[in-house]
């Protein structure tokens, strides 16, 4: 009726965008939506007008917060799956260097921008996903409601200011100074002390080579910034400056503490991959403090989510909302709601078989609880609609069992089960770049390098003589003690006493505790 009486009129229904059984979730999620159709809905014409005009014909996708991609005009019926969309492609890229790299499966991603600290998990080989994602802060901001990947963030970045409260105490974050005017040592008038500030004090920074030498840094700037919180502090200015790494660092160390162990993962035996641009800077302090030993670091780690982009696939998932438990299982009723999403999933299939994709992955779950229970656990139970494939309702029982007890650390064997919605994802898998790895040197050691020297400042030791070594300089193989500086034209890799830095085949810098 809509469509006949205001013809052209965005609207939503909540049915559609959500159909699970939560009304204030059903509600925020058609009502983001809704707000969002004006906008985006003529932004993401504009962007495929703009593709064509340019004389690319090929199929538009944009970034979901699944960390997949979406056809275009799938996009401009439903824009929320586009809020949240860039840090949703940081975990895709860490899942795909850490499988390159080593093979982990439980990997932590974490994304260091000028704003924001961004840690996502990998869990299993498997990405984590979350119906609790805010659009601004938790529970005073906007809940999606949708299923989208656990990115979780903090206010902690390069452009992260530190200021001393009234107590005395010192804080980073979560105010930024922005790219405009942006740290004090960008010399577009900021004045206030950040992160990257801090950076610059500790000879971390090449003024003359930040973000490839395109943008001069003035060290000057950045000292007369932390002066002052240097006098609060009742310390010198590098002291001061270091003050603000650690700090940072903690606040990132926390988020990472509340993603892994908070969810029953021990961040000690993860792998972490790292990127952003102000990633290198501060990691291997951070993963000190969790307790891990080791850090991957890609040469595109200044660009983490955007190279996630070019490992996504086509995803979706479709809901059916249906009320059983393990007291009075209605396996009619289930049987019936996975037939309709094999049907949607069958559909979906077909356009996207029309697009050329031959590949899929199907993975299906179901929302379950125990009774008078809040908070859900999604349970994947297979890759086909079947419930004799999962084990039957004592299976899923089985199973809720386990994964309740893994991330709580306690389960409730004789409690009944509540199952509330059934779930299909359908991955249509895209063709990909290729990892592949560099020509060795014939000296893999790098001993025969030049780099240019430097003074730094660490922790416990002080102002050091430390090389600095042109990213590209370093061969596949090399292994070198720090302390050491690797600057690429997007980051800057600090590599502190006590670590090692090892060049992988692919080119990318494994920073290990301990070592050579």
């Amino acid at each position: 009726m809509i469509g006949e009486v205001l013809p052209g009129l965005p609207f939503t229904l909540s049915h559609q965008i959500n159909p699970i059984i939560r009304e204030y979730r059903r509600a925020s999620s058609a009502a983001i939506d809704a707000s969002l159709k004006p906008l985006m809905q003529q932004h993401l014409r504009d962007v495929e007008a703009w593709l064509r005009g340019c004389g690319y014909h090929g199929p538009v996708v944009a970034a979901t917060s699944s960390g997949g991609v979406k056809f275009i005009a799938d996009l401009i019926a439903q824009p929320i799956h586009s809020a949240r969309s860039g840090p949703s492609l940081a975990p895709v890229a860490g899942q795909a260097y850490a499988a390159a790299e080593t093979g982990a499966e439980d990997v932590i991603v974490c994304d260091t921008g000028g704003t924001s600290f961004d840690v996502s998990l990998i869990r299993a080989g498997r990405p984590v996903f979350t119906r609790e994602t805010w659009l601004g802060e938790p529970y005073t901001g906007h809940l999606t409601g949708l299923a989208s990947r656990d990115v979780r963030s903090v206010g902690a970045g390069g452009g992260s200011i530190a200021f001393v409260d009234d107590g005395g105490l010192l804080h980073v974050g979560p105010a930024s100074a922005g790219s405009e005017p942006g740290p004090a040592c960008y010399g577009r008038g900021g004045t206030e002390p950040t992160v990257t500030d801090a950076a610059v004090v500790l000879g971390y920074l090449d003024p003359d080579a930040f973000l490839g030498g395109r943008i001069k840094l003035d060290p000057a700037a950045a000292a007369a910034a932390l002066d002052a919180l240097a006098g609060r502090l009742g310390m010198s200015v590098p002291d001061a400056a270091q003050a603000v790494i650690v700090v940072a660092g903690e606040h990132m160390a926390d988020a990472i503490r509340e993603i892994t162990i908070n969810e029953g993962v021990d961040p000690r035996d993860g792998l972490v991959v790292a990127g952003g641009g102000a990633a290198g800077l501060i990691i291997a302090p951070i993963v000190e403090s969790i307790g891990s030993r080791q850090v991957l670091l890609p040469r595109t780690a200044g660009a983490l989510s955007a190279a996630g982009g070019q490992w996504s696939d086509v995803l979706a998932e479709f809901t059916v909302s249906q009320f059983t438990d393990t007291e009075a299982f209605n396996a009619e009723a289930v049987q019936a709601a996975l037939g309709v999403l094999a049907r949607r999933a069958d559909e979906f299939t077909s356009v996207l078989r029309a697009q050329g994709i031959k590949r899929f992955e199907l993975d299906h779950l179901v929302e379950s609880r125990y009774r008078q229970q809040v908070w859900d656990i999604e349970i994947p139970f297979g890759s086909r609609p079947d419930l004799e494939e999962a084990g039957g309702p004592e299976g899923l029982r089985a199973r809720f069992h386990a994964e309740h007890r893994r991330v709580f650390a306690v389960d409730d064997p004789a409690g009944h089960v509540e199952f509330l919605a059934w779930k299909v994802r359908v991955r249509g898998v895209l063709d990909k770049p290729a990892l592949t790895a560099r020509e060795p040197a014939d000296d893999p050691a790098g001993a025969q390098l030049s780099p240019a020297v430097c003074d730094a400042c660490f922790p416990a030791a002080g102002a050091v003589r430390t090389p600095a070594y042109r990213g590209g300089d370093l061969p596949p193989g090399a292994s070198l003690p720090g302390p050491l500086l690797v600057r690429e034209p997007t980051t800057t890799v600090v590599v502190p006493p006590g670590w090692t830095l090892d060049v992988t085949e692919l080119g990318n810098y494994l920073l290990r505790r301990g070592g050579s």
